[in-house]
């Protein structure tokens, strides 16, 4: 078998890679069915079986330079710790001038990576969030660092947030953030071309994606905590992703949100082939 690494990469180096993958196994904030802390190991090991050449792109996007860092240790004490430290990771590989790429984990990993990049970027930076669920909450079971308030916390550091393929929200969200949240309803109708133009009028020049595998389809993306019907297909959203970053260049990213179930490794194959083509899409601004 190839190492035990993303995409299964031999003779990868930290100096040398453009981009660096943050394995981040927690999932304590989870509020219906749990078995996220185990997706950064299903995606690594679904990835060391990908053909590193894609015919969509026609290249080997590994050659960018990739590297992957052990998994990080969570801090438990409280999910507000647990941000300060991934604030803290991340803002270590941007400041080596890395392209960070976490794998999750809950979404509310999040927080302290989306904290370090507004930090290194400030106004530079638009904040695109995929997700079924807006994540809009100020507090949830008693935490304001819980994966239902990822965005607000985003929206605390970055002024450029939008969220895109989301079909369930509450009514306090719904109504203060109607403009910078395009609900699956209203896409309806719109192709992928339509979708990412707007975006791409709406966003700044450096964009940091946060994706929560339960934007696609449950037909697709069984493998979440909580499958919400009416989904993106992979095609719309590496459509849409494509369309973005054909004009804006990817600071960061987060992919969270993965919950394996035994014995069914198709969208675990999906969540590493999704991250390879986004990084594809990328590597012509990076």
């Amino acid at each position: 078998m190839p190492p035990y690494n993303m995409f299964g990469l031999e003779d990868t180096s930290y100096e040398k890679a453009r981009v660096v993958f943050l394995p981040v196994p927690y999932d304590s904030q989870t509020t219906y069915r749990s078995g996220t802390r185990d997706g950064p190991h299903a995606i690594i090991n679904a990835s060391r079986s990908i053909e590193l050449f894609n015919e969509e792109l026609e290249n080997d996007v590994s050659k960018i330079g990739m590297y992957t860092l052990e998994e990080l240790s969570p801090n438990l004490d409280s999910p507000e710790k647990n941000a300060k430290l991934i604030e803290k990771e991340v803002g270590l590989l941007l400041d080596d001038g890395k392209l960070p790429v976490l794998l999750g984990g809950d979404h509310s990993i999040a927080i302290g990576s989306i904290r370090a990049a507004s930090k290194k970027y400030g106004r530079e930076l638009s904040i695109l969030h995929f997700d079924a669920h807006s994540d809009s909450r100020d507090e949830f079971m008693g935490s304001r660092y819980n994966h239902a308030c990822v965005m607000a916390r985003a929206r605390e550091v970055c002024s450029s947030c939008y969220s895109i393929g989301v079909r369930s929200t509450d009514e306090e969200g719904y109504r203060r953030n109607r403009g910078a949240v395009m609900y699956r309803k209203d896409m309806h109708g719109k192709n992928a071309s339509e979708i990412a133009g707007s975006l791409v009028k709406g966003t700044k020049r450096k964009v940091y994606i946060t994706l929560d595998f339960d934007v696609l389809d449950p037909s697709e993306m069984p493998s979440v905590g909580t499958p919400e019907p009416d989904g993106l297909s992979f095609h719309e959203v590496t459509s849409i992703i494509n369309g973005v970053l054909a004009q804006k260049t990817l600071v960061g990213a987060d992919f969270v949100e993965l919950s394996p179930i035994a014995g069914m490794v198709a969208p675990d194959f999906l969540a590493a082939k999704l991250i390879y083509l986004t990084l594809g899409y990328a590597s012509r601004k990076i």
